[in-house]
């Protein structure tokens, strides 16, 4: 809008009687919409940190709610003295279906796979030396595992070597060329592991027989297996019990438990698992719970407590917190002793927060007297996962209760910027009308000033009239 410089005819200061009566109406309006701005930007932060906590604590109830996590399992391995020089005997690792209990556990063998190397009588005079003069296979089986490589005609050994240990269809066979200075011999490892799966190399060409541990028209190959090369199990004892596996983890050895054999015992060494409910996952939970459900009441006070808090006598933010609270106190069917999470060791404080402790157990004490329904005080159908979870989903998903105040908020917020610009649209209509009444004083003003100015003028010319100074 063009704003005038009003009082240019009349000399009067028409633009402050202006900008006054302008003042006067915009200002107050003003700060009505500054405040109510601040207040509703306010209560918006404070809704959302107090929803904020709450899918925090949502979160945790959701961890809560599976059964498993309170049956996990854990195996702690006792290795004996010299595993500080010569490394663990075994690594153990426990599954929800693991007994608790005490196993002593020593290795015997380990398993491995075959090697076949070059026999004396077959070695070659290089890498570079050409094996076959036309195109080959060679298989290579190892228990029930097979897999065949093509080689060129003029394929050297460097060449073999390679398209084995390039194989796509390899179960786990490598090959090396060992360089002794006056010849070359070939070695070829497996690592199918297990007794009777030692390696097997056959071929289509009698040129390759060098390569084979089954010679093309029959009987020996160039390639031998020495006795301390040959395919075997491992083999373990569990309390004195002895136990074989074509491989070094037995997973099915001891109900629960999988058991990796990492090097053969000397000297009647012998590790211990203990395997126990996992004490230390369940309490983290429990204090995850703690300091989750301690956070919201935290955050609920310092929005609404004080009479300068944003949310002060909420009725909304004060249900939360009797609901939360009252949601401790719901007796639970089917914990054994355990009816309420005070049964478990917690208490509230004067503040309303929970503590780790009260006069009757703590919270270890109640883990030692019953692990397993401490569990079920959360998990149980009536249990406070699913009576925390029913009240939090009301507030905050999507849907929820504090989801809808957000929403109303940001709809008064968009309703208070069309106040704005109503109200501003107003006050440009109120000046431009006090302009068009003070431009007619400023006119009127000017021409009678004007016409006073003439008549002076004509009076002044007239013999013996003098212009009074006073």
């Amino acid at each position: 809008m063009t704003i005038t410089n009003a009082g240019v005819g009349s000399g009067l200061d028409l633009e402050a009687i202006i900008s006054a009566t302008i003042q006067a109406s915009n200002q107050p309006k003003l700060q009505k919409f500054s405040e109510r701005e601040s207040e509703l930007s306010v209560q918006l932060t404070s809704i959302g940190a107090i929803k904020s906590v709450m899918s925090k604590l949502q979160d945790v109830f959701e961890g809560l709610s599976d059964p498993e996590e309170f049956n996990k399992r854990t195996a702690n391995v006792r290795q004996p003295d010299s595993a500080s020089s010569l490394g663990d005997l075994v690594s153990v690792s426990a599954d929800n279906t693991a007994t608790t209990g005490s196993f002593d556990i020593s290795v015997s063998q380990l398993a491995q796979g075959s090697r076949a190397k070059s026999d004396p009588a077959s070695t070659f005079t290089s890498a570079d030396e050409v094996i076959t003069s036309s195109a080959s296979t060679l298989t290579f089986s190892a228990g029930a595992n097979s897999f065949d490589i093509d080689i060129e005609a003029g394929a050297t050994l460097e060449d073999i070597r390679q398209a084995i240990n390039d194989a796509s269809g390899s179960f786990g066979v490598s090959a090396n060329i060992i360089n002794t200075g006056s010849e070359s011999l070939l070695v070829i490892e497996s690592f199918e592991a297990g007794a009777g799966n030692d390696l097997v190399i056959t071929n289509n060409n009698a040129e390759l027989d060098r390569l084979s541990t089954v010679a093309n028209g029959g009987g020996a190959g160039g390639m031998t297996i020495a006795a301390e090369d040959v395919a075997q199990d491992a083999i373990i004892e569990v309390d004195g019990i002895q136990i074989t596996n074509s491989s070094n983890v037995f997973s099915d050895a001891v109900q629960g438990l999988s058991i990796t054999a990492r090097r053969v015992s000397e000297s009647g060494e012998v590790a211990n698992a203990d395997v126990n409910f996992d004490r230390e996952g369940v309490t983290t939970k429990i204090d995850e719970f703690i300091a989750a459900f301690n956070n919201t009441i935290d955050m609920i006070s310092q929005q609404s407590t004080l009479v300068s808090s944003p949310l002060f006598g909420d009725a909304t933010v004060r249900s939360i917190k009797n609901q939360l609270t009252n949601a401790l106190t719901n007796q639970i069917s089917g914990a054994g002793s355990f009816e309420t999470i005070f049964d478990i060791g917690l208490s509230l404080n004067e503040s309303g927060k929970l503590e780790k402790q009260n006069v009757v157990r703590s919270v270890e004490e109640a883990l030692d007297e019953d692990f397993a329904n401490v569990g079920k005080l959360f998990t149980n159908t009536d249990g406070l996962a699913n009576t925390f979870g029913k009240i939090l989903e009301n507030y905050v998903d999507s849907s929820g209760i504090l989801k809808q105040r957000e929403d109303s908020i940001n709809v008064q917020q968009d309703e208070l910027e069309d106040d704005v610009a109503n109200h501003q649209y107003r006050m440009e209509r109120l000046e431009a009308s006090l302009r068009d009444k003070y431009a007619s004083l400023d006119t009127l003003i000017a021409s009678m000033r004007s016409s006073g100015d003439y008549l002076m003028g004509q009076l002044a010319s007239l013999p013996g009239f003098t212009r009074d100074s006073g």
